[in-house]
């Protein structure tokens, strides 16, 4: 028989990406589910000479008509909508149960379902075994027997397919007479329960029928490692250690490549191909918009590859292995209180490293609430870019303690993240977080090939989408940081560029925060601080070096191109960050960079700025209270780009600019409350005037993120259903 498409329905961690990326291998293309963000995975594969189109369905237990999880929403639409497709659903054969619940519903709908039945190695393992024709028997349909561990018999799915003969509809005896009373008494919710129940316990009574168990029970693996993981006093501590190792991996080791990443592409998109372009005569402009704007764009782009690559890496390994499920169980006690499940503490932990990867780990929840509260509430987490700020202003103004107002910055970010996540949890009321009822998989060995593949989608997902509007804006600030007032070119990071007299007209917009007009380099500084938090450091340096002279133009000497001792360059970067790495074990977070802050010639040398930059920083900042209240707006205000462009890929352009601007409203409020009350004595009637405002401006922000949320909670997407739905008759 021919079918237009093939649908891999199943149960979470039965194997059904597994098989997808087996089937499919590099033919595979991402996107989301209209309408929302939600990964939707399709491709392509050939069986026996013949062609198929293949969609990955979300990981679903049940597709009931009730308000569920969107996953559920997503899988019942579409099966719904698409009865003419043939459904592989994959089932765990060592929790047959569970599985043919939904193979049921399936069945029910009297859509096209051939049954892989998953895991059979686990199955012997456990001394099990399956009745395969008699199982075939009770659920009316097709019944392959396949473990994705070992090898599959492509050739007995393609004679499935080949002969396959649809069937007519399961048929349930439901308690009728009780469901009436219920629908006549208008419960739905009671209609609801006894459906399921009839389904479980025709699945249980199928189960029984088909599946021996050994007589002698023995614990497995899993029951064993699970007390260790999974006990209350060793399994946080665990849970800690697991996450420094997804630091050593991702922050440490995978930004040891940044550089090379950084460095290589530099060489080739910004100066190569502006050095082709001025070769060939094309105008200035064009070759600032092209290699500074578009071939920067790249390099910023490019330089997030490794950490989100080892990131990607090490939680597919997680989650192959099946610890991923156990640290969201460890965690989900203490998550709850601000309505997030356990899973949800990853990402924020990852955001200490970079909130890129954090943001980008969130598409792991459950929920799609669950993934825009905790994607808004990463950027809150102080990644290492925002501690070089912090080390340049500490060695400014804080030599003495600075690692306490560093702390006080850290604790500060996580306290407005916890902000964030109530204010949504009640925004969200209505639409609780997921019952915390969570199936623990088998330990398994992770498949190599898988690791590759998904590790390869995301990166991908996250190049293609997200790198879009990072390159966009990075060529917007660079083209418009490079071209002067009187038209020339060149001008980066210089008083005389189109973005410094731009930042000079806006700097009155931040004096509420203590910013003067002759501090306007802090206002570049908060502008660059767009395209990465770190360009801040090297803006200010920039600036406040070279604010005195006349012309105030950089004038470093242009080196000659080369496109082979660039590349060398990078390369020889590699072992020396490496080194680096392996020294630093002990700090993944980079706070050792705080080492060098009680001296200002020390932190020159170690962030690589001028010691002019420090006198000319105390001169303009209005003491450590204004330098506190700069550090304050920095820490809060909006993301970097790579972190916007990865929201808008995540949870969408409306919830990734809402959360752009109640970032930005709180920093504003932070860091205005905190100037104005420290240095009330000297102007307290101004003093009263902007606390009032900005504390208007914290409602107003508040405001729109609850209108935000509770117009998202009334938007649910529209249940497809037809005549043979039993819930519409």
């Amino acid at each position: 028989m021919t079918f237009a498409k093939i649908a891999l329905i199943g149960n979470p961690n039965a194997g059904k990406t597994t098989l997808f990326n087996l089937l499919t291998g590099a033919k595979q293309r991402t996107g989301n589910w209209p309408g929302v963000t939600v990964e939707r995975k399709e491709g392509d594969f050939s069986l026996a000479s013949k062609s198929y189109k293949i969609v990955d369905l979300p990981g679903v237990y049940s597709i009931d008509n009730k308000e569920s999880s969107m996953d559920e929403k997503i899988a019942r639409d579409f099966v719904l909508s698409h009865p003419e497709h043939l459904y592989f659903n994959i089932v765990d054969g060592s929790t047959l149960e569970r599985g043919i619940y939904l193979t049921t519903q399936l069945r029910e709908l009297g859509v096209n379902v051939i049954v892989l039945l998953n895991m059979m190695d686990v199955v012997r393992k456990r001394s099990m075994e399956i009745d395969i024709d008699a199982l075939k028997q009770s659920m009316g349909c097709e019944v392959i027997p396949i473990s994705l561990k070992e090898t599959l018999d492509f050739s007995a799915l393609s004679q499935a397919i080949e002969d396959f003969n649809p069937t007519t509809k399961l048929v349930i005896d439901y308690p009728n007479d009780e469901i009436k009373v219920a629908q006549d008494a208008g419960d739905e919710a009671q209609v609801d329960l006894l459906e399921a129940e009839s389904r479980f316990n025709y699945a249980d009574k199928i189960a029984n029928q088909v599946v021996q168990h050994s007589v002698n029970f023995k614990k497995t693996l899993s029951d064993k490692v699970d007390k260790l993981i999974l006990g209350s006093l060793t399994g946080v501590p665990i849970f800690l250690m697991t996450m420094y190792l997804l630091f050593l991996v991702s922050i440490n080791f995978g930004g040891a490549l940044i550089d090379f990443f950084d460095i290589a592409t530099g060489v080739i998109f910004v100066d190569g191909v502006a050095n082709v372009l001025n070769a060939i005569g094309i105008p200035k402009l064009l070759v600032v918009i092209i290699a500074d704007g578009m071939g920067g764009g790249i390099q910023v782009v490019a330089t997030f590859i490794p950490i989100i690559a080892a990131l990607y890496l090490f939680l597919t390994l997680l989650e192959e292995v099946g610890y991923m499920a156990r640290a969201a169980f460890v965690m989900d006690k203490f998550m709850r209180r601000i309505g997030l499940s356990g899973k949800a503490f990853i990402p924020l932990i990852v955001g200490f490293g970079c909130n890129v990867p954090g943001i980008m780990a969130a598409r792991t929840l459950d929920t799609h609430r669950e993934r825009v509260t905790t994607v808004l509430m990463s950027p809150f987490m102080s990644c290492g870019a925002r501690l070089a700020v912090y080390a340049l202003f500490a060695a400014a103004f804080f030599p003495v303690g600075g690692q306490n107002i560093v702390f006080a910055l850290y604790v500060i970010g996580v306290l407005f993240a916890i902000l964030t996540g109530l204010i949504l949890k009640r925004a969200f009321k209505g639409d609780d977080t997921s019952d915390f009822l969570m199936e623990l998989p088998t330990y398994q060995l992770p498949s190599f090939r898988n690791l590759i593949i998904n590790t390869w989608n995301k990166l991908k997902a996250f190049v293609l989408g997200a790198g879009k509007i990072i390159v966009l804006v990075v060529m917007i600030i660079n083209v418009v940081n490079s071209i002067g007032v009187d038209g020339s070119f060149g001008n980066q990071n210089s008083k005389n560029s189109l973005l410094s007299k731009v930042a000079q007209t806006i700097t009155p917009v931040f004096k509420p925060m203590g910013i003067e007009q002759d501090n306007w380099p802090a206002t570049v500084g908060i502008i660059t601080g767009i395209l990465a938090k770190e360009v801040v450091v090297g803006t200010l340096d920039s600036l406040y070096s070279s604010i005195d002279t006349e012309e105030g133009v950089n004038e470093s000497k242009v080196s000659e191109y080369s496109l082979k001792d660039g590349l060398i360059q990078a390369l020889t970067t590699i072992p020396v960050n490496l080194n680096e790495a392996l020294q630093n074990l002990s700090d993944p977070l980079g706070l050792g960079v705080l080492d060098d802050t009680h001296s200002q010639a020390s932190a020159a040398r170690s962030q690589e700025v001028s010691t002019e930059t420090f006198g000319a920083m105390v001169s303009r900042f209005d003491g450590k209270i204004g330098a506190f209240a700069y550090l304050l707006f920095i820490l809060l205000y909006f993301p970097c780009v790579a972190a916007f462009g990865a929201m808008m890929r995540e949870i969408g352009k409306t919830w990734a600019l809402v959360g752009a601007l109640w970032a930005t409203g709180l920093a504003y409020f932070s860091a205005t409350v905190f100037y104005q009350i420290g240095t009330f004595a000297q102007h307290p009637a101004s003093s009263l005037l902007w606390i009032g405002v900005s504390l208007s401006i914290l409602i107003a922000s508040i405001i729109m993120l609850m209108y935000t949320g509770k117009k998202a909670n009334g938007n649910r997407i529209p249940i497809i259903t037809e005549s043979t739905c039993r819930h519409c008759k």
